[in-house]
């Protein structure tokens, strides 16, 4: 039995699913106002028909490529689902009340955006995780933002942007130790090479909210609000700041190297042991807050929808997203139009600034396609290694234009796992708070200025260039 020879994927074979998923994504979302998962699957249709119409692909090759693909998600699935369990047990335990609850006494609108990024900072850089970071301070944060009357989608932005700081400083960080290894340099020459954008990213951040919180710090506070939140909160929940302890645990386990999905377990199973001890909560009250959320009417509307959310269920939409972006991706993927793409954004790059931007752009072009961040490092990665070797650029420039716009752009795309996650946790779109989200913004930008004037571009010696 013959084989069919496949053919290599062109850009034009590339730009069907993607034009078409581009188009049926702004009708769905922006004309109807409806969830991005239907027109995903129509997508992942479209370029199966194209790979084995146009290609010569048969379907038991993208199956491998979907589910090779979705592999890759799958600890970024089970995270997200152990979250929903963490938040829904935390707020019943009375954690969550309790950060709120001690938060709106400490914090002031005018310093509140500062603090918050410095303080995801601190423990993103501690857990290496802006996903642990957004799970736990992150929501504290969010309610302690809105009871002082600030927007969500720039207090998400705040939080977002310390999480992703502190996610790729991290030596503790998955991508920070991918985007190297794809590179071909070091872990910490990956590190101290980002110090030069990273840095002057959150200088600038800090300097915009800063700005935004004095447009906040010249209102007078609410304070008969702030009181009735507080007196809302303390009537229906235990406050002591023994109930401090679970987050703190967490971030602790995790700074020990414990791996991802323990010690968050742990998290779910003292917020459980908390909320007996502290809530009086008998085994019904968490199987069902740790399964379909925490539920609370107090006759406060804001209260209720700061201290309701959580569960495994609730994670559940975005769990769905995560897996049909991922299908898209590993077809994508798969069939090679993907890296047609590359090609040709590769073809336009005659300088280093060009090379360097081009690599951007790719970056954020397949974490917009495939909906997975690490896809977004592994693929440009693959492709660019060799272009910047020939012309003697050395790979922590490679690593940190790879991460500095792989990883932080995928909190900015509601399909992506990324966006998608924080979208869970928060409750809000990246499309609210990605405008806030500064230092996501602004690496990209820096890398590309940085390519083009010069500036940290590193070159390879003849004795690495020997030994390479």
């Amino acid at each position: 039995m013959s084989i069919k020879p496949k053919k290599e994927a062109t850009l034009l074979h590339a730009l069907i699913p993607i034009l078409f998923l581009v188009v049926v994504l702004f009708i769905t979302i922006v004309v109807f106002e409806q969830d991005p998962h239907i027109p995903l699957i129509m997508s992942t249709i479209v370029a199966g028909l194209v790979a084995v119409f146009m290609l010569g692909f048969n379907w038991t090759e993208l199956e491998e490529g979907i589910i090779d693909t979705i592999k890759m998600g799958m600890q970024a699935v089970l995270i997200l689902m152990v979250i929903g369990t963490i938040i829904g047990t935390w707020i019943l335990s009375g954690t969550v009340p309790t950060m709120i609850y001690y938060g709106l006494q400490i914090l002031s609108p005018g310093i509140f955006l500062i603090a918050t990024v410095l303080i995801c900072c601190i423990v993103s850089i501690s857990t290496g995780s802006s996903w642990t970071t957004a799970g736990t301070v992150g929501i504290a944060l969010l309610g302690v933002g809105t009871g002082l009357g600030m927007p969500v989608g720039m207090v998400a932005g705040a939080i977002v942007s310390g999480a992703y700081f502190g996610d790729k400083m991290s030596p503790l960080s998955d991508t920070t130790n991918l985007a190297p290894a794809m590179a071909g340099t070091t872990l910490f020459e990956h590190i101290k090479h980002m110090v030069y954008t990273t840095g002057p990213a959150l200088l600038i951040s800090l300097v915009i909210y800063g700005i935004l919180g004095l447009k906040y710090s010249g209102q007078s506070i609410d304070t008969a609000q702030i009181n009735l939140l507080l007196g809302t909160i303390s009537q229906n929940f235990n406050i002591t700041p023994l109930l401090l302890i679970p987050p703190i645990v967490v971030i602790l386990i995790v700074v020990m190297k414990v791996p991802a999905l323990p010690g968050l377990i742990t998290g779910t199973l003292l917020g459980s042991i908390f909320a007996v001890l502290f809530q009086g909560a008998d085994f019904g009250a968490i199987i069902d807050a740790a399964h379909y959320g925490f539920e609370i009417e107090t006759g406060v509307e804001i209260v209720d929808e700061l201290l309701s959310g959580g569960g495994l269920d609730g994670m559940m939409w975005t769990v769905s997203l995560i897996l049909i972006a991922l299908a898209f991706g590993g077809v994508m993927e798969r069939t090679g139009m993907l890296h047609a793409v590359g090609r040709a954004i590769l073809s336009l790059a005659n300088g280093t600034g060009s090379l360097i931007l081009a690599t951007v752009v790719t970056c954020i072009f397949v974490n917009l396609v495939t909906g997975e961040q690490y896809l977004s490092i592994v693929v440009p990665g693959r492709m660019y290694k060799d272009a910047y070797a020939e012309r003697g650029i050395h790979p922590k420039v490679l690593s940190r234009a790879l991460e500095g716009s792989g990883t932080v752009t995928s909190a900015l795309i509601p399909w992506n796992t990324c966006g998608a996650f924080m979208m869970g946790v928060f409750n809000v779109s990246p499309l609210v708070y990605g405008p806030y989200a500064f230092l996501n913004l602004l690496l990209p930008v820096i890398n590309v200025v940085y390519g083009y004037l010069g500036i940290t571009i590193t070159k390879i010696d003849k004795t690495e260039k020997a030994t390479a």
